[in-house]
């Protein structure tokens, strides 16, 4: 009998332990977010860069020169906002919560977020981006052509672009449709 009570009482600490190293394990998704942010980092001095570039060039540039400069910083700025979702998302929902303490700037989506939420503020940004490529690609192609018809090459770029765009919006669509039903299932 007594040896049936040490049995369990092992069993029951390696099963403890177990689950002890399986939820620790979190913690290994740690270093990605940090690299995630070195990344930002260096994306934050290449619009720096494309800034000096569009400064240097003001004088002299077309006004679909400057938009396309323009529309880079909104590109570079949407992507750095994609990253610190995910890095401050992905941290809070599967890593651990970050105390804030009495800092007024903790973000109001973080009181509510979750994988799925996460997931349709993702899809939404790189619909985003995805919009603001598409743009620029039609400015740059268009401006390129002039007079002239755009060529069969520039328009399945267009059209891929497009097509692309339009797989990002049906995502977002459906991600945000999945989280509406999830949380109001009466819906």
């Amino acid at each position: 009998m007594a040896n049936d009570s040490k049995e369990r009482g092992f069993a029951e600490k390696l099963e403890h332990g177990l689950e002890y190293f399986i939820f620790a394990s979190r913690w290994v998704q740690a270093p990605i977010y940090v690299a995630l942010i070195f990344a930002a980092v260096a994306y934050a001095w290449k619009s720096v860069q494309e800034l000096l570039h569009l400064l240097h060039d003001f004088a002299t540039a077309t006004e679909s020169t400057i938009m396309l400069g323009i529309l880079s910083l909104v590109d570079i700025s949407m992507v750095a906002n994609l990253v610190n979702m995910v890095v401050v998302g992905g941290y809070v929902t599967f890593v651990s919560r970050i105390d804030f303490g009495e800092n007024g700037d903790r973000p109001d989506w973080l009181d509510h977020i979750n994988a799925n939420t996460l997931k349709v503020k993702l899809a939404g940004s790189l619909a985003s981006i995805s919009a603001i490529h598409l743009l620029k690609s039609f400015i740059d192609i268009t401006a390129a052509a002039g007079d002239k018809p755009l060529t069969p090459a520039h328009e399945k770029v267009i059209l891929w672009q497009a097509i692309i765009h339009g797989v990002f919006l049906a995502s977002m669509i459906l991600f945000a449709f999945g989280e509406k039903m999830q949380r109001h299932p009466d819906h």
